[in-house]
């Protein structure tokens, strides 16, 4: 905010769109994926003086990229939820002894989890699913016993900001759209839907409450559908697949 906090550098976190790319080169590359948990990310917090951080011996520039011979480690940082992925091992489990000796850490083992975004393994390669958010979802919005839909928007459907009743608690409608639009992350076949009806929520109204709900009777079809990152051929999306 300028004239408040203009100059402030905030802590930077990894984006979903980073972790689906890590996990889609992971998938090809067949590299292991790890998980930690920092237990106290939030003690290292206030530093009075600048900070520097010197280049590692051995490292060196070649065009924009730096590398370190032959060997990439990757890690990804959210706050305290942490993933190491890359092609030697042997530099993995060296960069694990040293946050273990100088961190709090807890070692997860292998990724599973991951900001409500669940990830499975097979020969196929990675999928990635959010299968108890989206029951949470359904839960919270009585929906369970709804039957399903085989798309998540009638044809042909017009939305307006004018027509039908003014919602008396647009806050339901709000919380309902952001939560789907954080399930777009593996559900990419809803994006379209929810981007019509992201469009309504300073004033909601009923009809758009209505096609808020078709679209949860559309994920109650297959809750658990998602994204596959192939283990072969080239780097894309192959569509989607069931987590199970």
């Amino acid at each position: 905010m300028e004239g408040l906090d203009y100059t402030e550098t905030f802590s930077p976190v990894a984006k979903l769109v980073t972790l689906k790319c890590l996990l889609a080169v992971a998938a090809v590359r067949h590299w292991s994926l790890h998980q930690f948990d920092v237990q106290n990310a939030f003690l290292h917090g206030d530093l009075d003086e600048e900070v520097y951080i010197l280049p590692p011996p051995g490292l060196r520039r070649q065009g924009a990229n730096m590398v370190r011979g032959a060997s990439f480690t990757a890690v990804l940082l959210y706050v305290d939820d942490m993933i190491i992925t890359g092609n030697d091992n042997t530099a993995i489990e060296e960069l694990k002894r040293f946050l273990h000796n100088n961190f709090w850490i807890k070692d997860l083992v292998h990724l599973k989890y991951f900001l409500g975004v669940e990830v499975a393994y097979s020969k196929q390669g990675i999928a990635i699913s959010q299968r108890k958010y989206t029951s949470d979802i359904l839960e919270d919005a009585g929906m369970i016993g709804a039957k399903p839909t085989k798309f998540p928007m009638e044809q042909n459907q017009r939305l307006t900001p004018s027509d039908g009743e003014l919602l008396k608690d647009p806050s339901q409608y709000r919380r309902l759209i952001g939560r789907l639009i954080y399930l777009t992350i593996t559900r990419p076949d809803i994006t379209f839907s929810v981007h019509v009806l992201s469009q309504f929520m300073q004033q909601p109204r009923k009809p758009h409450l209505q096609a808020a709900y078709r679209v949860l009777r559309y994920l109650k079809k297959a809750p658990g559908q998602g994204v596959l990152f192939p283990s072969h051929g080239k780097l894309q999306l192959k569509g989607y697949c069931d987590a199970d």
